[in-house]
């Protein structure tokens, strides 16, 4: 079973435009600010300042999400966590918050909502917790 990853955003929360640039980000591995935005603007229908993205690149770097290196006269971006890493991050931080509700009549009614496949997923979940804590306590 694969754990958190070690790396976690500051701030694991996206607006609209960050999650788009931080796609384009997967995408390519590294981009300019330029690249990023010449890759914005090839939907015509699209309109955005080049400082937005210098903006929204700034922000993702204060969050955690990105790294910033000089290469040259450009500066070369690149995100820190993986598509992966994030999406994995994200559905934890949505767990958490979901079982902080406390109320375990919530719980319930929400597992009682579940299809038999996202029944028998959790089962699956639970069956590999068992299996990882019990490989643990042996240790």
């Amino acid at each position: 079973m694969s754990a958190l990853p070690p790396r976690r955003p500051k701030q694991l929360s996206l607006g609209p435009l960050e999650a788009e640039i931080l796609e384009i980000l997967w995408e390519l591995g590294s981009a300019t600010v330029k690249e990023i935005h010449d890759r914005i603007l090839s939907d015509p229908d699209r309109e955005l300042a080049y400082a937005s993205v210098t903006t929204v690149l700034r922000r993702l770097g204060e969050k955690g999400w990105l790294s910033c290196d000089r290469q040259d006269r450009a500066y070369q971006w690149r995100p820190l966590v993986s598509r992966k890493e994030a999406q994995m991050l994200q559905a934890h931080d949505q767990l958490q918050r979901f079982l902080a509700i406390g109320n375990p009549d919530v719980v319930a009614a929400f597992a009682d909502e579940l299809d038999r496949a996202s029944v028998e997923k959790l089962d699956a979940i639970a069956q590999r917790l068992k299996a990882a804590r019990q490989a643990r306590e042996e240790q």
